[in-house]
């Protein structure tokens, strides 16, 4: 059984580039990102500038370097650590587009060149895929450890950019999909033993990767911490334990939040029954399961049903 939970939980979330764009600024210059819903991305491609956030010291990225806002917080880019900025907004509306589709902030000095992206992800999901991450992952070029990963992805991502060959559009929000990836996965090889616990970080302990990945398989399955334990081949003190420690749930009520966001993406996406959806996420019965979600959700899973689909509607 392959043993991947991080795929499972970005297909359920559907985790994708919403907005991508590839600035070009001559100094001095210096930018404003509003937040807005989703996860922000930079990369330098070329040059340089520093990351300002409210309430940390300002961070010089160089080129290489990736960072990842996975809630999106309020932040600058600034040529230098002192330059004034201007809203990125204002310079979306009042800067003309190459033809190529950047955006170009002209001056008289050095030319830094970043990739700027937003993801989205469905903000009905409960899982802590974004939200339990720091505000900022920082991965540096040249890291400890790298496995040149992020730096080839990058290296297509500015032949696609800068040729801007047929089909150029597509390979980039693929590429940018799979830079996040790879972020992810290089975060995570540089967080010490005893850094913060979180979903994320319990990914690394193969023992509660393998408990998640059977939940998400087999969420139909009656599983307690016994057929957990047996299924890991450890005991369940052991399971209990590193698995509360690190994901900070336990089993029982992972399971339930797995079962309930799988539930409620049925009930927005297919036409299925609840019956039919309570058995294919482990209920026997449809009252019970009904019971359940109301209590995860706030509202009936027929309820729940109506009301995301006119959202929808409205949205659309």
């Amino acid at each position: 059984m392959l043993v991947d939970p991080l795929a499972d939980v970005f297909d359920l979330s559907r985790v994708s580039c919403g907005v991508m764009a590839q600035l070009i600024a001559y100094e001095p210059w210096g930018v404003t990102i509003d937040p807005v819903p989703g996860a922000a991305f930079h990369a330098v491609v070329a040059g340089g500038c520093w990351l300002r956030i409210p309430g940390r010291e300002p961070l010089h990225l160089m080129p290489g370097d990736v960072v990842l806002l996975p809630t999106n917080t309020p932040h600058e880019l600034v040529s230098q650590v002192d330059a004034q900025t201007e809203s990125l907004g204002r310079f979306e509306t009042d800067v003309p587009r190459t033809r190529d589709g950047d955006m170009v902030i002209q001056g008289s000095g050095a030319r830094t060149r970043l990739l700027c992206a937003a993801y989205d992800y469905d903000h009905e999901v409960a899982h802590p895929l974004m939200s339990q991450l720091p505000p900022l992952l920082h991965v540096p070029a040249g890291m400890p450890g790298d496995d040149g990963a992020v730096a080839a992805t990058l290296r297509l991502l500015a032949l696609e950019l800068g040729g801007r060959p047929p089909g150029s559009r597509a390979a980039v929000g693929r590429l940018i999909d799979v830079l996040l990836i790879h972020v992810m996965r290089a975060w995570l090889r540089i967080q010490t033993d005893n850094a913060a616990d979180g979903w994320l970080l319990a990914l690394r302990d193969p023992v509660v990767a393998r408990a998640m990945n059977a939940i998400h398989h087999q969420p139909d399955r009656p599983w307690t911490i016994e057929s957990l334990a047996r299924e890991v081949s450890v005991s369940r003190a052991t399971l209990a334990r590193r698995f509360a420690h690190l994901v900070g749930e336990t089993p029982p009520e992972y399971l339930t939040r797995w079962r309930m966001d799988l539930a409620a993406q049925r009930l927005r996406d297919t036409d299925d029954t609840v019956a039919a959806i309570a058995a294919a996420v482990g209920y026997r019965s449809e009252y019970s399961f009904s019971r359940a979600f109301t209590h995860h959700r706030g509202l009936a899973p027929g309820r729940y049903r109506r009301h995301a689909r006119t959202q929808a509607l409205a949205a659309a």
